[in-house]
């Protein structure tokens, strides 16, 4: 069991080692690959261990649970389709100019890092080791957005890091006030940051520290996530990073930040009553989702497109976590892992679309079908699991969340979010529209795709056609997941 908790954080750091001894070649991108692959192994294998209580390694610092491996699962699912694609990504980026061999080590380098990051995070019982891992994917995604080194890139960059260091020191603050708690609740001294350590002295915290505590860590990690008030550098950073980047940032990295808050709020919640929190999360949860729609009517830049439907998501899934049934949150992880397989097609296809164009803006793109149809297929499909059509999961997450919204007595905020999301998926299917029909001209540009781009949108494809049908054992494992949190 401790080498299945500790293979998915030692596999990328040996990957981003050999990349910078070795620089970028196709054997050191194979190897970040493979780590990918085992981050996704090894939360699979965990899933057949984990039952109804957490293991805990390492003297307490390592969590396995059903929350961790949901995310190992996640991380692993979407850094492999993101890694597969980099290979002919990056490679097609040296044969433009578009990098040098210097970046391209960099970008090897750096990816498997940020996997490490992300691994640690969800995978760590102490919250200090959270934030320590948390603030690491903020380090090593500022310089992938900035991989291109133009002004708008290098913008984009100190913009995500001014942005996410205040949250995440904002977030430091909560973490001290929680330690602070726990010590005059009875915790040791060495423990009192420990996940299982909180939750046994939840109910002796002094109520307005754990709620000054609480209110700084939804800041704090919310900035992370792209909560309003502190989304403005969500679509800045995701529309100039390298497209495979864009993917991990959209589709996991947001998650990694709400699984914290998640893990954080049933403690909260025993020391300052569950309405707290609540309150706090559908706030921010409902201006997110309206200021998202909002932007998506207007926006005329396909990444800021699909940014801005990450903020959507996570407005949505914030608003589901407020109402914290068991219901709620099986359904919030159901919807995190669709979103993140099809925002990571629907990002690999934007991807080629601006190779092939030299432009994000939608009004140059246009006729994708009729020039390529595995990219337009691709970004079709992405597009149906993103507005939550069916076959595919997240209209069974999105009716889920809806019912668990109902069902706790906030019909009110479900009214307002549905309000959203209609407009939201109004401007998402005319902005798709645009882009993929209509007729192709003799002089339109050709949409080349890379061996490994394809299949690797190919297999995102096929993976949310295979959740649409069926999650299969995810099932019973996301219902463990809001049981254990539930039980908190």
């Amino acid at each position: 069991m401790t080498s299945l908790m500790l293979l998915p954080l030692l596999t990328p750091v040996v990957a981003s080692v050999f990349s910078g001894v070795a620089g970028w070649r196709r054997l050191t991108a194979v190897i970040t690959l493979v780590s990918a692959l085992t981050i996704l192994g090894c939360g699979v294998a965990l899933g057949f261990h984990v039952g109804d209580t957490a293991h805990l390694a390492l003297g307490g610092l390592l969590r396995a649970d059903a929350l961790s491996v949901t995310m190992l699962i996640v991380i692993g699912v979407v850094g492999s389709l993101a890694t597969w694609a980099s290979i002919g990504y990056v490679d097609a980026e040296l044969a433009r100019g578009d990098t040098d061999r210097r970046g391209a080590r960099l970008y090897g380098i750096l990816t498997p890092a940020f996997l490490a990051a992300m691994a640690l995070a969800v995978s760590a019982n102490n919250i200090g080791v959270v934030w320590v891992a948390v603030e690491a994917t903020t380090v090593v995604t500022a310089f992938l957005v900035g991989h291109h080194r133009s002004r708008a890139a290098l913008e984009a960059t100190w913009k995500y890091v001014m942005v996410c260091s205040v949250g995440i020191t904002i977030a430091f603050l909560g973490t001290v006030l929680l330690h602070f708690a726990a010590r005059h609740a009875g915790a040791g001294s060495e423990d009192a940051l420990h996940l299982d350590v909180l939750v046994a002295h939840a109910a002796g915290l002094d109520p307005a520290v754990t709620r000054l505590a609480g209110a700084l860590l939804l800041i704090g990690y919310g900035a992370k996530m792209g909560l309003a008030p502190f989304h403005t550098w969500l679509a800045d950073a995701h529309s100039q990073a390298p497209a495979p980047v864009s993917a991990l940032m959209s589709g996991v990295l947001l998650s990694v930040a709400l699984s914290v808050l998640i893990r954080l709020k049933p403690i909260i919640d025993a020391a300052a009553g569950p309405a707290f929190l609540r309150t706090a999360l559908l706030a921010a949860g409902l201006a997110t989702l309206l200021i998202a729609a909002l932007q998506l009517t207007v926006t005329a830049d396909l990444k800021r497109m699909l940014a801005y439907s990450s903020m959507e998501t996570m407005g949505l899934i914030a608003v589901a976590a407020a109402a914290g049934t068991a219901p709620a949150i099986a359904a919030l992880l159901l919807h995190v892992l669709a979103h993140g397989v099809g925002k990571t097609v629907l990002f690999l296809a934007g991807g080629q679309l601006q190779a092939a164009h030299g432009t994000t803006a939608i009004s140059e793109i246009t006729a994708v079908f009729g020039r390529s149809r595995l990219v337009g297929g691709a970004f079709a499909v992405g597009m149906l699991v993103l507005i939550g059509l069916p076959p595919f999961a997240m209209f069974a997450s999105e009716l889920a969340i809806a019912l668990s919204l109902a069902d706790a007595r906030l019909a009110w905020a479900l009214a307002v979010a549905l309000v959203a999301l209609v407009v939201a998926f109004a401007a998402l299917i005319a902005n798709s529209g645009r882009m993929l029909l209509g007729v192709a001209t003799a002089g339109g540009p050709k949409i080349q795709v890379p061996g490994t781009v394809a299949s690797a949108l190919v297999a995102g494809v096929l993976v949310s056609l295979a959740l649409g049908v069926t999650a299969g054992p995810l099932a019973g494992l996301f219902a463990t997941a809001a049981t254990q949190l539930g039980a908190l």
